[in-house]
């Protein structure tokens, strides 16, 4: 506060703030556009390089094409302009070729990051997400290489989440918000470490920004060993969450070695509570989700059965694993999944 000649107080703290908040959305809008001029530029350039390459019967004609235009270019605008760089915004041309199209919301780091994917609809998926999630392009790297496509076509309910995503939805039912394995590398825990279940926890919540992207959209923090009591007994689960878009509670509980039965009988006894106690109406039951870094499925399908809903099995991972292990893991669980499907059709 200060006071003019009237000995009037003005508060100067909040008009400043009021002006700061104006300058920073204004930079912001500035240098958005900016780089929405440049990704235009970028797919210029890949629409000429592309047109002069197929319009040649030579092969050899597109890469001096390239070549002498990166020379030139690189010579007055720098290297941005080097022909690797030129061939990424061939590339960016060929998966976007009507301008109208490209969603101005992604910066052009994250179309390098984009079309590096072949397959259009796993790139449509990411581009969708990369959106609504509002990531970074260092964000995006990063679920392209955990393989974040993959994992959600192995969630229950797949068929739905990948049609969903086509059609630009956000996730409605509880199960869609699953993933396996989930993957988190940016604990700082090393592979074939002994560590135990609060390691794991305390290494989570320190790195809560990373663990709630891992988790995926809508998530946010809720308690972690919140005690409840259920009967005479108290008891922790581990980290309570709450996502907005299912408008559920997810309990969540870390194990260290194989999953058993009675983990798993805990976590319905959580969900039950959760369900009793803690919901309103317009709410979804809550979910319960065991992270282990090693489950029998014969175990979890028996304890759970048909009769039980809401409570989930995943694996979790602390490194992160190389393309071929990850993809191993992700047809080994898809397999599961499906073969539990043709069982249960049968018994129908």
């Amino acid at each position: 506060m200060t006071l003019n000649n009237d000995n009037e107080l003005i508060d100067v703290e909040n008009i400043y703030q009021d002006i700061r908040s104006k300058i920073i959305n204004a930079r912001e809008k500035m240098f958005k556009h900016i780089d929405t001029t440049m990704t235009e530029v970028y797919w210029y350039v890949g629409k000429i390089t592309y047109e002069l390459s197929e319009n040649s019967t030579k092969a050899s004609y597109g890469k001096k094409i390239i070549d002498a235009l990166s020379s030139k270019l690189t010579k007055e605008f720098g290297s941005g302009f080097s022909s690797v760089s030129i061939r990424r915004m061939r590339r960016f041309y060929e998966m976007y070729p009507i301008w109208s199209a490209v969603p101005t919301e992604l910066s052009w780091s994250h179309f390098q990051e984009l079309i590096r994917i072949d397959r259009k609809e796993e790139r449509k998926f990411y581009e969708q997400e990369a959106i609504k999630s509002n990531w970074g392009y260092r964000e995006l790297n990063r679920q392209i290489n955990t393989k974040l496509y993959d994992r959600y076509l192995i969630s229950p309910d797949k068929e739905l989440i990948i049609e969903n995503s086509k059609k630009g939805l956000i996730e409605k039912q509880p199960e869609e918000l699953l993933k396996n394995p989930y993957i988190f590398e940016f604990a700082g825990l090393k592979e074939n470490r002994n560590y135990l279940e609060t390691d794991l926890e305390t290494a989570l919540l320190s790195h809560l920004t990373e663990f709630l992207l891992e988790l995926g959209r809508g998530f946010s923090f809720v308690a972690n060993q919140q005690r409840i009591k259920i009967g005479t007994e108290y008891y922790y689960p581990d980290l309570i969450f709450y996502n907005r878009l299912a408008k559920c509670f997810v309990i969540i509980d870390l194990k260290i070695g194989k999953l058993t039965h009675q983990d798993i009988g805990q976590m319905q006894m959580y969900v039950n509570y959760y369900k009793k106690t803690q919901m309103i109406e317009g709410e979804n039951d809550p979910i319960g989700i065991l992270l282990c870094a090693d489950k029998d499925d014969a175990v979890v399908e028996m304890t759970l059965g048909d009769s039980v809903k809401n409570v989930y099995a995943s694996k979790y991972l602390t490194y992160l694993p190389t393309k071929e292990e990850l993809i191993k893991i992700i047809r080994d669980e898809k397999e599961l999944y499906e073969l539990a499907n043709e069982t249960g059709d049968k018994n129908e």
